[in-house]
């Protein structure tokens, strides 16, 4: 899971911008200013027949600044990506 959904950070996030991208996701912000240092960020690839699909989460990040519920409060009603 994608440390960033508990960050402070995660709405202003260059990082966590491109996940979204990745993802094909709507973005909480369309310009993020943050720039995080040291950020991980680990790629599964799985082969789905035809289909490889990626998926992309952050696992550490030296800027990491734990507010838990960040991303659900920016999108309350909507699911929270895992």
């Amino acid at each position: 899971m994608c440390i960033c959904i508990n960050c402070q950070f995660v709405d202003q996030c260059i990082t966590y911008h491109a996940v979204e991208t990745q993802h094909l996701q709507p973005h909480l912000t369309d310009h993020p200013k943050f720039e995080p240092e040291q950020p991980t960020i680990n790629v599964n690839i799985r082969n789905r027949g035809e289909e490889i699909e990626m998926e992309w989460d952050v696992v550490g990040c030296a800027s990491f600044s734990e507010d838990a519920g960040k991303w659900a409060r920016l999108r309350p009603g909507e699911l929270v990506p895992t």
